[in-house]
């Protein structure tokens, strides 16, 4: 490990995080290096465009060059670019807004969003990023992934959201049982009150688990008795096509339950 890469990126997390705005003393304070090394990481930073200084306070925050990776990225990232069309339909069959996520440590990012095709102003989620255990999308990849994977994230940090999160780990991993014979996960309320989830994983050709396609919407909505289950197969249904346009194999390509 690079100690100045990796002391820049922390700064960046730590923007990302606890920004908008932050001073070298709180950035050095939270990195626990000297100022005069913090401030030459930022100086380079915002040379490169990565940040940039706030002339009234003299704070930093995010640069505009870091849109430019973060889109490179998603122009690079197969499971966005082959779910285009499929997030598309499913959004206009079930009538909800549609998600593609994948997951990236402990945490999912969303890397496309289809919109609600009715309804009021929506709000364009691409590059949100959210605590695995608290939405169906991190559910659904969870209990598809090897064995190893899913260990490591139960014995992990298990994020609190509302009243809601699953954070018994006995508990969560019995769940986690049921959505991989079921196809599909639901999170119902655990990452905002009054929304619900619906998402079920998507393969590559290598037949290992690629990311999850989900639709999100009010609970009462999404999680009716004359609903839930039709919705379900429909998210269902077009995983596995997903699936199948990446080249999985037919195994992997039905998931249980499907």
């Amino acid at each position: 490990m690079v100690q100045a890469v990796h002391r820049a990126v922390q700064i960046l997390r730590e923007l990302a995080s606890g920004g908008p705005r932050l001073g070298v003393t709180e950035l050095a304070d939270r990195l626990g290096v000297a100022k005069p090394t913090v401030h030459a990481l930022l100086r380079t930073l915002e040379i490169e465009g990565l940040v940039a200084q706030d002339r009234d306070s003299s704070k930093y925050q995010l640069g505009p060059n870091l849109v430019q990776l973060g889109n490179a990225y998603l122009d690079t990232q197969e499971l966005r670019t082959r779910s285009l069309t499929w997030a598309d339909g499913l959004a206009n069959r079930t009538r909800e807004a549609v998600w593609v996520g994948v997951l990236t440590g402990d945490h999912v990012l969303i890397v496309h969003h289809a919109f609600r095709p009715e309804g009021a102003v929506q709000i364009l989620e691409v590059g949100a990023s959210i605590p695995w255990n608290t939405c169906a999308l991190g559910k659904a990849i969870a209990a598809s992934s090897p064995a190893t994977v899913r260990d490591g994230l139960l014995a992990g940090e298990l994020a609190v959201l509302t009243g809601a999160s699953m954070t018994d780990r006995k508990a969560l991993a019995g769940h986690l049982e049921e959505v991989l014979k079921a196809g599909y996960a639901v999170e119902d309320q655990e990452s905002a009150i009054g929304d619900a989830g619906i998402a079920s994983p998507v393969f590559d050709r290598s037949g290992e688990v690629a990311g999850a396609i989900g639709i999100v919407g009010p609970v009462e909505r999404m999680l009716g008795e004359s609903t839930r289950q039709e919705l379900a197969v429909a998210v269902r249904e077009t995983a596995r096509n997903l699936s199948r346009d990446l080249g999985a194999p037919r195994r992997a390509a039905y998931a249980p339950g499907a």
